[in-house]
């Protein structure tokens, strides 16, 4: 893979010292985990670094992407005019990545953009890094008005553009915590605000990445957030690899929160033993991963492809070329699987008993076939309750994969069955569990609303909201 190593950091102009003039010191913390980044990425010797900001051009249904050959700004609106910045930008990873949105209709293309100049939540991480490392170009990337899963859906179409490229780049996601933290702050306060920064920091330093969806939105505008977007586009970029977290700092002194996190991919394709050159090799090999389940129709058979490819070789699936790998004779792929959108939940047992369990409650991929491929090697290797999934235990995996239908709301648990409707319970400052239906020894709805709560970490006595679900499982 080809992205070296992620980072998750704040854009308070104060903190760059011709701005800050003295009062930088109130957040020093915060500081010295810059300072650590910048020279972990002159460590690492990228190509190109990836920013991701809030305060690039932001547009409701796009996602701008700074075109041309450079770029310059300055802090002169922070009264500190003699910092400035002239950057060179990476034209021909913009051009791979715009080429890869354009297959699938994807809203990003810099053809479209005018250029515009570096905004603070850009300059201030370049402040930091170019301290320490004046090589690689860049790429700044805004967010958008679009929902969570379509910034997932970015991050996942950079990691492309870079594996496309071979280009070795890290991804800097600039965004402050809650703005809403302390009652002397800019916004005041919120109890939004401190919810916010717990949970999102607890989170990030677990690189519990697909929680990020589970986000609610409205919660993260009452909480005044300004990076979750930025850090979903990030943690797409790493799809289902696991990585190695560490949260660095977490500060609130000024009313607004600032964290520094660092990612890095735990294991890579050289401890495997298997070059990169082979992989390619035997994950394109129709004979090295069957996918071939006896009791599983196409849906099981794609889902124990992706994770035996993931497991033996380090590669996931192209989807939708690698789906004729699992096609028996005289099949044909269901329409589903390439043109509906669908959250998936999908489990693996061994001998009876839970060996792995993951899913998504909407979609976060552009297909259902996206979804299980993506789930099938979460649950393999992701699963906290698990170790991964080791190579010589694949043969004795029983696999079931589970299509998610809308979740509907209910007012109460007597329009719930547990055999037909599985169940969501959510609480207004954003905690969610969720609850499969038809589930062995789950057999009153009072015990599957209470195992959800468990699950979302909601308590007896706390108001809550209920959706149902129904589901097409697959074995």
């Amino acid at each position: 893979m080809s992205v070296l190593a992620s980072f998750m950091v704040p854009h308070p102009p104060l903190i760059v010292p011709a701005i800050g003039r003295g009062s930088e010191s109130k957040v020093a913390a915060t500081i010295t985990s810059y300072e650590e980044v910048a020279s972990q990425i002159a460590a690492l010797r990228p190509e190109t670094i990836v920013i991701i900001s809030p305060h690039a051009k932001m547009y409701a249904d796009f996602f701008h992407i700074s075109p041309g050959s450079s770029i310059e700004g300055s802090f002169a609106s922070f009264g500190a005019p003699q910092v400035r910045f002239s950057e060179e930008l990476d034209e021909e990873f913009t051009a791979a990545l715009s080429g890869l949105a354009s297959l699938e209709d994807f809203p990003c293309d810099p053809s479209l953009e005018r250029p515009s100049d570096l905004d603070h939540g850009t300059m201030v991480p370049l402040w930091f890094i170019r301290q320490k490392y004046s090589s690689g170009k860049i790429v700044r990337i805004g967010l958008s008005g679009l929902p969570l899963n379509m910034h997932f859906r970015l991050g996942e179409l950079i990691a492309s553009a870079a594996d496309k490229l071979g280009r070795r780049i890290v991804i800097v996601a600039s965004g402050d915590l809650s703005h809403k933290l302390q009652d002397y702050g800019p916004y005041g306060f919120a109890p939004e605000g401190p919810q916010y920064d717990e949970r999102i920091m607890d989170v990030m330093g677990r690189g519990a990445f697909e929680e990020l969806l589970d986000f609610d939105e409205d919660f993260c505008d009452r909480a005044a957030e300004c990076g979750h977007r930025s850090f979903v586009i990030m943690a797409g970029a790493w799809g289902c690899r696991k990585v190695k977290a560490t949260a660095l700092s977490h500060e609130d002194v000024t009313g607004v929160g600032y964290g520094v996190c660092t990612f890095y991919p735990e294991e890579d394709e050289e401890a495997s033993g298997v070059d990169a050159g082979e992989a390619e090799t035997a994950a394109g090999d129709e004979t090295a991963c069957s996918g071939d389940d006896p009791a599983g129709d196409i849906y099981v058979r794609l889902a124990r492809l992706s994770l035996e490819t993931y497991i033996r070789y380090g590669k996931r699936l192209k989807i939708p070329e690698d789906i004729s790998k699992v096609l028996r004779e005289g099949e044909t792929i269901p329409d589903e699987l390439l043109n509906r959108r669908a959250g998936a939940f999908v489990s693996l047992h061994k001998e009876d008993d839970l060996r792995g369990c993951i899913g998504t409650i909407g979609p976060t991929s552009p297909s259902v076939a996206q979804e299980i491929a993506n789930n099938a090697i979460s649950a393999s290797t992701r699963d906290p309750r698990f170790v991964p999934v080791r190579e010589d235990e694949l043969s004795s995996l029983e696999i079931n994969v589970d299509v998610l239908g809308r979740p509907e709301d209910i007012s109460s648990t007597d329009e719930l069955d547990v055999r037909k409707y599985g169940v969501i319970v959510s609480t207004s400052d954003g905690r969610r569990g969720l609850l499969l239906p038809d589930l062995e020894g789950v057999d009153t709805v009072q015990l599957q609303v209470s195992i959800a709560m468990s699950k979302g970490g909601i308590m007896p006595h706390e108001t809550i909201h209920l959706q149902r679900f129904q589901v097409i499982r697959h074995k």
